[in-house]
């Protein structure tokens, strides 16, 4: 099993900045991507980021140019610095690891506990 720590949630206002963490724990395996979606109210979940084990990183269009995604493999962990946060930002983040034991594996998910982004105008 995987764990998942999230971490930096908060209120900001427009223009502002937040960064998230969350650090993995549990069986890790080393082919692996992680990153960050989100879902606001009334609304389904989407990706915000994704970074590959060797640096591979897609983000939505929405945030590119604002939100940057890194990891440091060392402390399984990854970030989002978001910054000139607008109000359509505002949802709860959850953080997610996929991950295989090969490279013909099957791919295993696992979710964070999710934190709240609110951005007020």
């Amino acid at each position: 099993q995987v764990q998942l720590v999230e971490s930096g949630g908060g209120s900001v206002q427009a223009g502002g900045s937040l960064r998230l963490s969350c650090a993995a724990s549990g069986t890790l395996f080393s082919i692996n991507h992680m990153g960050w979606h989100r879902q606001a109210p009334g609304k389904e979940r989407e990706m915000v980021a994704d970074v590959s084990v060797d640096d591979n990183i897609e983000y939505a269009d929405s945030v590119k140019g604002r939100f940057t995604v890194s990891r440091e493999n060392a402390k399984n962990t990854v970030y989002l610095q978001m910054n000139n946060l607008k109000p359509e930002d505002t949802a709860v983040y959850y953080c997610i690891r996929r991950q295989r034991k090969s490279a013909s594996g099957p791919w295993y998910g696992y979710w964070g506990q999710g934190t709240q982004v609110t951005v007020s105008s």
